[in-house]
This record gives C-alpha cells, sequence and structure tokens, in this order.
C-alpha cells in the first residue's frame, strides 16, 4: 500500500543520510522523495512515499521519531491532501510530428519549456498517474530523457 509521510527536520548536513539510511537498512525502498527548506531557514520539510504493510510502516514511524534530528512526523497517507508532482520530459520530434505532439502535451496541461529543431521539452505539474499517463502516450515517439522531482504533499484544512 502507497505511504506518505510528511517529516520536519533540523537543516543541516547528514539528515537526509540519517533518514534514508534508515529505510535502506530496513529493507524499505523509498519510491519517491522530495526535500525543502521551510520559512525558518533551520527546518526542512521532507516528503517521503513508500509502499508498505500497515505494520512495517508503524516501524518506519517510530523509527523515524527516534532520530534526534526529526522534529516532527506526520502521516499523510489516509488524509485528505493536495498531491503533485513536476516532472520535465525530453521528446525527440521532428517538424511534422510538432503539432500533434503539442497537441497531446496542451491536453494534459503540460508547458513547452525548449523547443529545438529535433527536441522538446516539457513541464508538466500534476499527479503521478496523470504524469505516468502522459509519459506512455510520448512512447511512440522517442522519449530522450524524463526528470521527476518526486510527490509534494499537504494536509488539506478543513
Amino acid at each position: 500500500m502507497l505511504k506518505i509521510l510528511a517529516l520536519n527536520v533540523k537543516n543541516h548536513s547528514g539528515v537526509l543520510a540519517k533518514i534514508s539510511g534508515m529505510f535502506s537498512g530496513k529493507g524499505y525502498n523509498l519510491e519517491s522523495l522530495a526535500v525543502g527548506v521551510t520559512p525558518d531557514p533551520n527546518t526542512s520539510r521532507i516528503t517521503l512515499v513508500c509502499r508498505s504493510s500497515n505494520a512495517e510502516f508503524e516501524q518506519v514511524k517510530k523509527q523515524l521519531n527516534k532520530l534526534i534530528d526529526v522534529i516532527k512526523v506526520r502521516d499523510l497517507s489516509k488524509k485528505e491532501t493536495v498531491k503533485k508532482e513536476l516532472a520535465f520530459i525530453k521528446i525527440q520530434a521532428n517538424h511534422n510530428e510538432k503539432g500533434k505532439i503539442i497537441s497531446i502535451a496542451e491536453a494534459f496541461g503540460a508547458v513547452i519549456q525548449d523547443i529545438s529543431i529535433n527536441t522538446m521539452i516539457f513541464e508538466i505539474t500534476a499527479s503521478t498517474d496523470k504524469i505516468d499517463h502522459f509519459i506512455d502516450l510520448f512512447n511512440e515517439y522517442c522519449i530522450l530523457e524524463v526528470a521527476r522531482s518526486g510527490l509534494v504533499a499537504m494536509e488539506v484544512s478543513r
């Protein structure tokens, strides 16, 4: 089952290594990891995504709470959240294909970030599933490169 954690951590070197080391030491694979500084420059926010059973996930949360650099752990897995991922996709495209490629990309809300004689780079910010579908549609063309940010999520306040 897909699990999402939001961590507030101390912002200094080595914190991310300790957290990812804890995951690898337990044999858990991180599917996505996004880190950014918060308005407080002494604190960073990490969004982690992994697949695990409920029992394994409870152990992960307990282990994270034991790490000295972790300030707060929030489980967003069952919460109402806003979730997005950013991706850049570079596609090889000849002159004849560009119109069709642009039409497909616009239908997904993707934006052209760069265009050259033989390539196009699109930016898309969407759900992970929508980005996966976007990439699948362009598999008939030559995808040269994909860069994805990883999921970021925030609990909705009601």
